[in-house]
């Protein structure tokens, strides 16, 4: 067994071409750069129908997304700012970590998470504060960097290529401060953070 800490990524859009998987694959480069195995899950390629409570059986995808949200140690989320908050596809996709329930420990406990929004406009904020909230309530814990990305047709090519080297260092940092953190809470069963638990 491999004592390397495994991050796994989730976001994109239903786009096409989207920003906030640029955003997210660059991130996840940081993550693997500071050690860490690393597994991008893309919410177009994920294809997830809406979760319905109480719905039976699981559609696959589903189920491996849970499956490798338990099995990591840190996440990172990006998502696209609409209208205010997150897509209603990423908000979907963390709507079946449900599956996860009955865990022990259930959902996302102590797994450490990075949060990532990227905006047309000039805000992304909004969809930060979105996933710190689902973070919370899924008992996992948020870094405190984040990395909105406003004007993001400005920082990435229609390849998904990085136009702005300062957005790119900042998701690689992001990255290495998720691993950073993982390590420390899987080794001593606490982080820098854990002042901040109530």
């Amino acid at each position: 067994m491999s004592d390397r800490i495994k991050v796994i990524g989730l976001g994109g859009s239903l786009a096409r071409t989207s920003a906030s998987l640029a955003a997210l694959s660059v991130a996840l480069e940081g993550a693997a750069e500071a050690g860490a195995a690393i597994e991008l899950f893309d919410i177009r390629a994920l294809d997830l129908p809406f979760f319905v409570p109480g719905m039976g059986q699981a559609p696959a995808s589903a189920v491996r997304l849970a499956e490798a949200a338990c099995e990591a140690a840190g996440m990172l989320w990006s998502s696209p700012l609409y209208h205010g908050t997150i897509s209603g596809a990423f908000k979907n996709a963390l709507d079946w970590l449900q599956i996860l329930a009955d865990r022990d420990p259930p959902f996302l406990t102590d797994k450490v998470i990075g949060l990532i929004s990227t905006a047309g406009g000039v805000h992304g904020l909004q969809a930060v504060n979105t996933m710190e909230f689902a973070v919370r309530a899924l008992r996992g814990w948020a870094v405190p960097m984040v990395q909105p990305i406003p004007r993001a047709w400005e920082s990435f090519a229609e390849d998904g290529s990085v136009r702005n080297p300062v957005v790119a260092d900042q998701l690689r940092a992001l990255g290495r401060e998720v691993v950073r953190a993982a390590q420390q809470l899987a080794t001593t069963g606490a982080c820098d953070y854990s002042s901040a638990r109530v």
